[in-house]
């Protein structure tokens, strides 16, 4: 096996292939002034390739995506792995107006004509129960992280109450509180837009206790903000994050540190200053169980 590194995200692609104990040998990728990319792999590739790199900001990754796969292809790789623990274009599963394009399924579709097996983590999945139902695949393999996630709340915090922000966070929040044996709360959530939402949180007292939100996802950043918000106003001593994807738009990260929040935990799925929660033990695991 050989793992195939894009620059921006070569410090997850190394831990990986060194939990795999394989080579890794990185894409050179240029981009033209017009946005075209040009990419150049090694010259001489073995039959299994594992491709790593999260595909957040994804338009352009999809193209070097598919520019990579068909180029490794000809250069002699049977077996195409592709490695992207956030997975973009899994929220958009129907079609909410008519004539809007459900990309949930012509991206899953696209990555299963590309690759052989594709790993991700905690994909944002609605009405679907397995990532084969999105990516046509045998080996569509969803992790979750929230092991992981776990274990570096207990090197943090002696105990704490976990709070889910919307019904969706309850899969996670709810596995991570038992494994630690933490209390945890789900709240109800409704949005009213991309940057608008309210929240309403169950009869708990938050007076003097340490409370950690638990996300999937933490993009516009307005949910966590929200509910630090709640939860300060509640009582809480200290109000903390752990996030799966870190993609922080905008002022996202600002916006909940204004808000009051004390410290965000993230894992490495996407590259960010709070990412330290690493998953290449996770993802090494995933490979080695489909080879």
């Amino acid at each position: 096996m050989l793992v195939l590194a894009f620059s921006e995200y070569l410090d997850q692609a190394q831990r990986l292939a060194t939990a795999l104990d394989v080579a890794l040998k990185p894409v050179y990728l240029h981009r033209f002034p017009d946005g075209e990319s040009l990419l150049r792999l090694p010259e001489s590739l073995p039959e299994h390739v594992i491709i790593c790199r999260s595909l957040n900001q994804p338009n352009d990754k999809l193209i070097e995506l598919m520019l990579c796969v068909n180029t490794a292809r000809e250069l002699g790789a049977k077996r195409i792995t592709l490695v992207a623990p956030y997975l973009c274009y899994m929220r958009q599963d129907i079609a909410n107006q008519p004539g809007e394009a459900v990309s949930q399924q012509i991206i899953g579709k696209m990555l299963a004509d590309l690759c052989d097996d594709v790993i991700t983590v905690d994909p944002h999945l609605h009405r679907i129960e397995t990532l084969a139902q999105a990516i046509p695949l045998h080996n569509a393999i969803s992790l979750t992280a929230t092991d992981a996630i776990g274990r570096f709340l207990q090197t943090k915090l002696k105990h704490a109450v976990l709070l889910g922000p919307d019904a969706e966070s309850e899969q996670w929040v709810k596995a991570i509180a038992q494994k630690i044996d933490f209390e945890f709360l789900v709240a109800e959530k409704v949005r009213l837009g991309d940057k608008q939402v309210t929240m309403v949180f169950p009869d708990f007292d938050f007076q003097g206790k340490q409370v950690v939100i638990i996300d999937d996802m933490a993009s516009t950043g307005r949910t966590l903000a929200k509910a630090t918000g709640l939860l300060l106003a509640g009582g809480a001593k200290q109000v903390y994050a752990a996030i799966t994807h870190p993609l922080f738009c905008g002022d996202a990260e600002a916006h909940i540190m204004q808000a009051g929040v004390h410290e965000i935990w993230s894992t490495d799925s996407v590259v960010h200053p709070t990412a330290c929660i690493y998953l290449d033990t996770l993802l090494a695991q995933a490979v080695m169980e489909i080879i």
